[in-house]
């Protein structure tokens, strides 16, 4: 993998991250209103579990696991 590669998955893996944590505050803010709307909580949790799964690819590609 190139220098540029890498800090190119470096730099998505940090928009992924902040893109995950403002899920977690949507979901957060939508749980604790007075009528929360469960269809577009389950929405934003399924779009959560999606990046986490992408978030590990990530990390897997640029921290192989080193087996001896």
């Amino acid at each position: 993998m190139t220098e540029r590669e890498e800090r190119e998955l470096r730099e998505l893996l940090a928009t992924l991250r902040e893109e995950h944590r403002d899920l977690d505050m949507a979901i957060f803010a939508l749980e604790t209103t007075p009528r929360p709307d469960h269809l577009q909580i389950k929405r934003l949790k399924k779009r959560k579990l999606h990046l986490r799964d992408r978030i590990q690819e990530i990390e897997d590609i640029l921290l192989p696991d080193i087996t001896a």
